[in-house]
């Protein structure tokens, strides 16, 4: 499943192409693909088809707006929510996580993030604020696997699946 993930990451990486200007200078290298919104949304569309052209729009638009709130990599925002969730706003975890960014709810609730968690722009909120804090007081690699396992980080295959997601989608196309 994993690998069919990042196969799909790279065809939509390949096929897509069109210049735009970056968000930001930080956010784009010379030659890499654009990430943007729509970049989001492409990858979602071939990840969760289930998804309607609307709830990519929303998704793309909140990831891309919560990670420069967050001063995040939009592309780290969305290889975490592929892993957690594979694009599905309406995953549940057995556990109790919540949503695209599979969020648990006593976490959220001190944030003060307005909405309710199971939408996708409070769920991508919440997400971006605990994955920003996490890199801000752990560093990266340990506030990524921190996301997943809290206080007591009990291995790296998962941010070993995160960087692999991540890198997917920051490869640039080739011809």
């Amino acid at each position: 499943m994993r690998l069919a993930v990042l196969g799909l990451l790279a065809t939509v990486l390949v096929s897509d192409r069109t210049p735009s200007p970056p968000a930001s200078p930080d956010l784009r290298q010379a030659g890499a693909p654009r990430f943007d919104a729509e970049a989001v949304g492409s990858i979602l569309e071939r990840v969760n088809p289930a998804l309607s052209a609307t709830e990519r729009q929303r998704i793309g638009a909140a990831v891309v707006r919560y990670s420069q709130k967050y001063g995040i990599d939009p592309k780290l925002v969305t290889a975490v929510l592929l892993v957690e969730s594979n694009g599905r706003p309406w995953a549940r975890s057995r556990k109790g996580a919540i949503g695209l960014m599979q969020v648990m709810p006593y976490i959220a609730r001190p944030l003060g993030i307005a909405g309710n968690l199971a939408t996708v722009e409070s769920n991508v909120e919440a997400g971006c604020l605990i994955l920003a804090d996490n890199i801000r007081r752990l560093g990266e690699e340990d506030g990524i696997s921190a996301y997943f396992w809290g206080s007591e980080i009990r291995g790296a295959a998962y941010l070993d699946r995160v960087q692999e997601a991540r890198a997917a989608l920051a490869r640039p196309s080739e011809s």
